[in-house]
């Protein structure tokens, strides 16, 4: 096998283990990654209580060369096909060889990313005075990261089924996750006949459509949620988003996607994970 590999990958690249020990480094390799994103998440949420910044704070630490700067931009959650799997996987392999504590670590790292994702949900309804049925608001990205449509344990399925069972109609906007896909993660069809309507909107609470046009969701938004961080979302225009949006208009920044002063007098209201900014 090696021999093989020998005609792409450096001899030096190239590492010998017994078979236990390579299927245990694949599922290790993602449960750290897994690991360190929920640790920063941990951090968002004390950095929000506490009047500190997640990004300072990751700036600090990822300069010590013991850590690194890896894997220290706080989010939404992860997601993806492999994360939440061969966490599982370990947690399923300790619990048959009756390493309980080992299983219970592990099987936190995927509890605590289910709970970061509903915190953000909540965070959200709060903010908008405590409801938000037959509110519109906006969502900036579907897929588990930009450059993809891949939208497999994506933490917009969860935030999205949040706001939906709390009555709010969702205008979901992705450049590259179509209408189907988001359909089937919802398990709920578009109802295209929204975008369309412009009055007497909040009738179709817990409904949602697909926007094509990134401009046009603004249209009567009550609040803004951006969950991937596409490029995309890094131009918009905050001054001539506000003039389209409801008062008092509000900006749910997952991604760290805004930089403040870009939003400096619209007059919306911003709220940036981490950012533990004076109430």
């Amino acid at each position: 096998l090696s021999k093989i590999y020998l005609n792409w990958v450096p001899e030096s690249k190239i590492l010998h283990t017994n078979i236990w020990s390579s299927e245990l480094a694949k599922l290790t390799a993602n449960a750290f990654l897994a690991q360190r994103i929920s640790s920063i998440n941990s951090i968002a949420a004390l950095c929000e209580a506490t009047g500190a910044d997640v990004r300072e704070v990751s700036r600090a630490i990822g300069s010590d060369n013991r850590i690194g700067s890896k894997f220290l931009n706080s989010g939404p959650g992860f997601g993806g096909s492999c994360f939440k799997k061969d966490i599982l996987n370990l947690v399923y392999l300790s619990r048959f060889f009756k390493l309980d504590e080992v299983a219970d670590f592990w099987e936190g790292v995927v509890n605590f990313n289910e709970w970061h994702q509903h915190r953000i949900s909540k965070l959200i309804v709060k903010k908008l005075f405590g409801t938000v049925t037959g509110k519109k608001i906006y969502i900036l990205g579907f897929a588990f990261k930009a450059n993809t449509n891949d939208t497999r344990e994506s933490s917009a399925i969860n935030i999205c089924r949040d706001l939906l069972e709390e009555g709010a109609i969702l205008f979901i906007h992705d450049p590259k996750v179509n209408s189907m896909q988001i359909s089937k993660d919802l398990g709920l069809s578009s109802n295209n006949s929204l975008i369309a309507q412009k009055e007497n909107i909040n009738t179709y609470e817990g409904q949602w459509c697909f926007i094509d046009d990134l401009n046009q969701g603004f249209n009567n938004a009550d609040a803004v949620v951006i969950l991937t961080e596409w490029e995309v979302y890094n131009s918009i225009d905050w001054l001539m988003a506000a003039k389209k949006m409801r008062n008092p208009g509000w900006v749910f920044d997952s991604r760290s996607v805004i930089k403040e002063k870009n939003i400096i007098g619209s007059k919306l209201n911003l709220w940036r994970i981490g950012d533990g900014v004076d109430e």
